[in-house]
């Protein structure tokens, strides 16, 4: 696809039975009771909220000047209700979706969470990955949460990185069309389990995303200022999904 080609050349140097009874023993009849189930983290009215985030390098924290604290899923684990555990952030820099799927979904599922953050695109995108390898891979990321969680999944979307530094040389065209058709692909991914699988939309209004103040120095991570808008995005895309997060 050539507008991957053109992505990767640019960026080449930057997830028995019953015991017996005894027969002195009357049996008596108890009423059945339905098994109890376990509701999504926005049905809840919890105390606290285990919270995961999957992802790459942005969701490490690259380009924060303290990435343990000011990445944007620190930001947003700091609004959880009291009483939440510390949150888990999985994240490997560099990682593609198809990676995270062997790295990072198994220690998702382990913790048994509430809410999953996942962000996982724009590396795939550089490495010209085509949009239907990129949307099996996250596929099988969503659709394990989905099945072996009681999570609610917040994907993010790609937001418009026409005028982000680093992509100075690329034809801004077929850039954008690399981009959408990313996000056409998690947002098919997400209309699988609408209920459970919320996409968080990036793209929308990005400008403030790839602002001067909002990328880092290196052209291509977000700032601080940047980290902060991209928790405020996730944030309300958990509130309106009934999480309850404090302001």
């Amino acid at each position: 696809m050539a507008v991957l080609t053109m992505i990767c050349a640019t960026l080449a140097t930057a997830c028995a039975g019953p015991a017996a009874r005894s027969s002195a023993t009357p049996e008596r009849t108890t009423t059945p009771t339905s098994p109890a189930t376990t509701a999504p983290a926005t049905a809840r009215q919890s105390v606290g909220i285990r919270y995961v985030a999957i992802g790459a390098s942005d969701t490490v924290g690259v380009g924060a000047s303290d990435p343990a604290k000011g990445s944007w899923p620190s930001l947003v684990a700091a609004r959880l209700p009291a009483g939440s555990p510390p949150y888990t952030n999985l994240g490997v820099s560099g990682s593609l979706a198809l990676q995270a799927v062997t790295q990072q979904l198994p220690g998702a599922i382990a913790q048994k969470p509430d809410v999953v953050s996942v962000w996982l695109a724009v590396n795939d995108l550089n490495a010209t990955i085509e949009p239907a390898s990129f949307a099996d891979a996250l596929g099988q990321i969503v659709d394990g949460l989905v099945q072996k969680t009681g999570a609610t999944i917040f994907v993010g979307t790609v937001p418009d990185l026409r005028a982000v530094p680093v992509y100075a040389g690329v034809d801004k065209a077929r850039l954008l069309a690399g981009i959408e058709g990313y996000n056409d692909a998690i947002a098919a991914i997400a209309a699988r389990s609408p209920t459970r699988v919320k996409v968080v939309d990036l793209f929308t209004g990005s400008a403030a995303l790839v602002s001067t103040g909002t990328v880092s120095p290196d052209g291509f991570h977000p700032s601080d200022e940047g980290y902060q808008l991209i928790a405020d995005r996730f944030a309300s895309a958990m509130r309106a999904s009934g999480v309850p997060l404090r302001a």
